[in-house]
């Protein structure tokens, strides 16, 4: 009787043991960490404060660039992946503007030290440098102004497409408004959502447009999945007749495996029912704000 009770005592350990240890992982697997990407914007900063021609230049541009590398590196959990990548992609541009700057200052400070130190002898050596050191302020300026513009431009562009900036790239969702119940044909009260796509892709020409189709869990799955790509196919048609070039589109059914929401509820399938377009990362982007 004593080494019956001992062995389940024993038992009950070890299963405590294995629930205490799968605790364990599951915290260490929740566990914050620093967006992709930020270390580089970290890296590309630090190489700013230690040029020695451009450390002491552009005070207020490398406090906000600090700043916003800062909030970079804060560690977010797995689920925070889309923010993570924004401010990452944010911090990139505040660096790139605090170069741009620290380099106009440096550039007009040697134009007009060459300008001071030109006397009579040296006129006609000293004319073509220093139109050169105008020339790259000038420019400097310019890609400092450019890149402004760019930041702003692109996060205006976001919001009137009420589309969200992720690791994914720019992710554009449509509800069910698109297609009737059980239909793949386009509802004309879609067509404003998709006429703002076609201009914001305009604008972009090099970026490839993935198309995803999905379905809550009413029917069976293979339904669901052949639904999703015809209706993924649909706006695929539609904006390559809106002259948007079919090799930078693509589209996929998914059916019911990617819920957003509940299927045990009409409102939780209603957000399941939907066409997700992501357009490639902005951070890729050229020519922003042209």
């Amino acid at each position: 009787m004593n080494n019956r009770n001992h062995g389940r005592l024993r038992s009950g350990g070890a299963v405590t043991a294995l629930t205490l240890s799968a605790a364990l992982l599951a915290g260490c697997a929740s566990t914050p960490e620093s967006p992709a990407g930020a270390a580089s914007a970290r890296s590309n900063l630090e190489a700013l404060q230690n040029d020695p021609e451009l450390a002491g230049r552009a005070r207020v541009e490398r406090r906000e660039a600090e700043t916003a590398v800062r909030l970079a590196e804060a560690p977010l959990p797995a689920s925070e992946g889309g923010l993570g990548a924004h401010r990452v992609y944010m911090a990139e541009r505040k660096v790139e503007i605090a170069r741009a700057t620290a380099t106009t200052a440096y550039t007009e400070e040697q134009r007009q030290r060459l300008g001071e130190e030109r006397d009579a002898a040296r006129l006609a050596s000293r004319t073509e440098e220093a139109d050169r050191a105008r020339r790259e302020a000038a420019s400097a300026r310019e890609d400092a102004l450019q890149a402004r513009r760019g930041e702003a431009e692109l996060q205006r562009q976001i919001e009137a497409l009420e589309a969200e900036a992720t690791e994914r790239g720019i992710v554009l969702t449509l509800g069910d408004v698109l297609f009737a119940s059980g239909s793949a044909t386009l509802q004309t009260g879609g067509y404003e959502n998709l006429n703002r796509l076609v201009d914001f892709l305009e604008r972009y020409p090099d970026q490839a447009v993935l198309i995803e189709g999905h379905t809550d869990s009413v029917g069976s799955a293979q339904a669901n999945e052949r639904l999703s790509q015809r209706r993924a196919d649909a706006v695929r048609d539609y904006l390559a007749r809106r002259s948007i070039g079919e090799r930078r589109l693509s589209a996929r059914g998914l059916g019911e495996g990617r819920p957003v929401a509940t299927n045990d509820t009409a409102a939780g399938r209603q957000q399941n029912r939907r066409v997700e377009i992501i357009i490639e990362n902005p951070r890729q982007m050229s020519g922003l704000g042209s």
